[in-house]
């Protein structure tokens, strides 16, 4: 089928709106036509060249919603007319990792993903003939993607899709990291570094799991209100003196659980030394450069400091997307508040604009009908 994509033809330079042709689903594949988008900090890194295991040509977009439209061979979870969120980290349930309980990084279709491809090796996307790699899995900047089934979370029919797309990555990797990864006690003392999307789905997680206080560290008053909107109670703006305040008011010893959502390597040693001597544990969630390294000093891990990664907040997207969006349903996550703009497919490279000048919280690419 032809269809329009935005294709990454060259790193550093705007993505190009154009028609290329998609191939029907094969084998445990999936064919989703894509109704909503967020433009991620993830698909702009690809793009600039900075990733070092990014490639061209390809159709970018991660962070998307849409309904099932034709379902292949062995599908066994979805058929046409399902509404889904779209997963870079897929959840098959039988594999090594999926089985131990113990991660949410699902090795079914790891290998390929990372190499642009869908699981058989190959590409469905294609111009002339000639194959267009995919992107995290995903490749939702298209009007229509075709996933492995297990990349697929099936949810709420009503869920409006410019608003639950941002469970694909953003919104879930904060809220899940608060909820399942860092699981933040009641009555406790959080602190966030960073006010994006991720750092404010941490403050809507640690809300939910009955913090206390709750410390959110941003360069920007907008960005901070929005934290105080989420459920902050403390908005430091981002300085040099930004862990020494989150320490002298917790007692002189530290917010029980701090997360970091920047990428920033020297605001992820903050959140280290932030973190409550004794018991404090550091959830990074931000995505360093290449070549950057984290250096902490002993004595923060020796006087009783942990500090743990979360890919996707530790969110196993086939369970946890799905409940998300209930809870939102509910009325539980405002995540409204967070849609900034509302594009086109073809204002796509604005939406890279107003990330680089940190217009608003979420850009989503909305496809009319």
């Amino acid at each position: 089928m032809k269809m329009r994509a935005a294709v990454l033809e060259q790193f550093g330079k705007p993505l190009v709106v154009q028609e290329v042709d998609l191939a029907p689903p094969r084998d445990g594949e999936v064919l989703v036509r894509v109704q909503a988008c967020g433009v991620c900090h993830t698909d702009l890194y690809t793009a600039s060249g900075a990733d070092p295991s990014g490639y061209a040509p390809c159709v970018l977009g991660h962070e998307g919603a849409g309904v099932v439209e034709q379902v292949g061979a062995g599908v066994q979870s979805l058929r046409p007319g399902d509404h889904v969120v779209t997963l870079f980290s897929a959840e098959c349930g039988t594999c090594l990792h999926c089985k131990s309980g113990k991660t949410n990084l699902c090795l079914a279709v790891r290998e390929q993903q990372g190499k642009g491809y869908l699981p058989d090796g190959t590409a469905r996307l294609s111009r002339g003939g000639t194959p267009i790699r995919h992107f995290m899995g995903t490749s939702t900047f298209a009007e229509y993607t075709v996933m492995p089934e297990v990349s697929l979370a099936k949810v709420d029919p009503d869920a409006p899709a410019e608003v639950v797309c941002m469970l694909a990555c953003g919104a879930t990797t904060g809220i899940a990291a608060a909820l399942w990864k860092a699981e933040v006690e009641q009555g406790s003392t959080v602190a966030v570094f960073g006010a994006g999307l991720v750092g404010l789905g941490a403050v809507l997680g640690a809300k939910l799991r009955g913090a206390e206080r709750i410390f959110v560290v941003d360069r920007s008053p907008q960005r901070l209100e929005l934290a105080r909107q989420a459920g902050a109670t403390d908005l430091i703006e981002a300085d040099g003196d930004a862990v020494a305040r989150i320490v002298e008011q917790t007692g002189g010893f530290g917010a029980d659980f701090t997360f970091e959502a920047t990428g920033l390597v020297h605001v992820m040693g903050q959140a280290v030394e932030a973190a409550r001597m004794g018991w404090g544990l550091c959830t990074i969630l931000g995505v360093a450069g290449k070549g950057e390294t984290l250096q902490i000093v002993p004595r923060l891990l020796i006087t009783g400091r942990r500090v743990q990664g979360g890919s996707f907040g530790g969110a196993r997207g086939r369970t946890h997307v799905p409940q998300l969006v209930e809870m939102y349903q509910r009325g539980e996550l405002a995540l409204d508040m967070f849609v900034s703009h509302r594009l086109s497919l073809d204002e796509v490279n604005r939406g890279f604009e107003l990330m680089e000048a940190q217009d608003g919280i979420r850009s989503v690419i909305v496809f009319d009908r």
